[in-house]
């Protein structure tokens, strides 16, 4: 069940390996290529599910907790109603136990281990985006200034290319799906992996990635966080708590990974680093019109 930025990769990726994947799709659905499966409307659920083995369950998150909740909540009762063999959670990496995201997390995670079905909890680390996002909004002021500021303090952040994760999902989807087929052992149930990112990134590298992108010096500023949340204003409230959520943990050391199974899925990792440079080069590219 997936619609847009990772569950859409998820869907690709399914779709290139050549196995059968249906997406759920919200506002339509013609029952093969997309079903409608709309998480604030229930009873669209449990049809889109049926005859579905195995059901990529992306987190339904952009809303406040209890929304999230119910959610997720409709998600596992029609699985289960719905006679789905294996579920496969989009779920969040351990370093993030004290994220504010955490609590829809876990929760749903203890639904799921109460359901009939076999469940895999496939626990991502925070998306390299979100530093690459960070740099590419500081790259127009770092070129006046020569200065990056943020609001990371002395911390970093172990963070993983959303494209990875999808790759991981589509690994383990797919070999759920033939164990199933073949009757073989069901390699991935029950199972939760760690899948945090290999490459930590704090303010200091993403400045250092800066001056390399704007062949010039730029100096890391962190930001106080009491000025961050005012630069905050206009977003929805509950963005505002995670953000801050974000910015605390980061600055506290609390998001840097302890290792995990992010490598024993692949072999490669995409380099943090290598993505806020394409995505600052990306920008700098499109200010100048080119």
């Amino acid at each position: 069940m997936c619609r847009g930025g990772l569950g859409g990769a998820i869907l690709a990726g399914l779709r290139a390996a050549g196995g059968p994947a249906t997406a759920g799709a919200s506002s339509s659905g013609d029952g093969t290529a997309a079903r409608l499966a709309d998480f604030d409307r229930p009873e669209t659920l449990e049809p889109a599910f049926a005859g579905v083995d195995v059901l990529v369950f992306v987190s339904a998150g952009y809303a406040e907790d209890d929304v999230v909740l119910a959610r997720h909540g409709a998600v596992v009762r029609a699985a289960t109603a719905a006679g789905v063999r294996h579920v496969i959670y989009t779920s969040l990496a351990g370093s993030g136990e004290r994220l504010t995201i955490a609590l829809t997390h876990r929760w749903t995670e203890a639904r799921l281990a109460e359901a009939p079905f076999d469940v895999t909890v496939l626990r991502n680390g925070l998306y390299a985006e979100i530093p690459a996002g960070l740099a590419t909004a500081g790259a127009a002021a770092a070129a006046a200034s020569g200065v990056f500021a943020a609001p990371l303090g002395d911390g970093r952040l172990s963070a993983v290319a959303r494209d990875d994760l999808a790759a991981v999902a589509v690994r383990v989807a797919a070999e759920a799906q033939a164990d199933l087929a073949a009757g073989a052992p069901r390699r991935h149930a029950g199972r939760t992996y760690e899948l945090e990112g290999v490459e930590a990134v704090g303010g200091r590298e993403l400045a250092e990635a800066l001056a390399e992108a704007l062949g010039r010096p730029v100096e890391y500023r962190p930001v106080p966080l009491g000025e961050t949340r005012a630069a905050l204003a206009g977003l929805e409230p509950y963005q505002v708590g995670h953000t801050m959520s974000t910015f605390s943990n980061v600055g506290a050391g609390l998001l840097e990974g302890r290792g995990g199974d992010l490598t024993a899925f692949l072999d490669a990792p995409r380099p943090v680093r290598d993505l806020v440079m394409a995505s600052v080069r990306s920008a700098l590219v499109s200010a100048q019109g080119g």
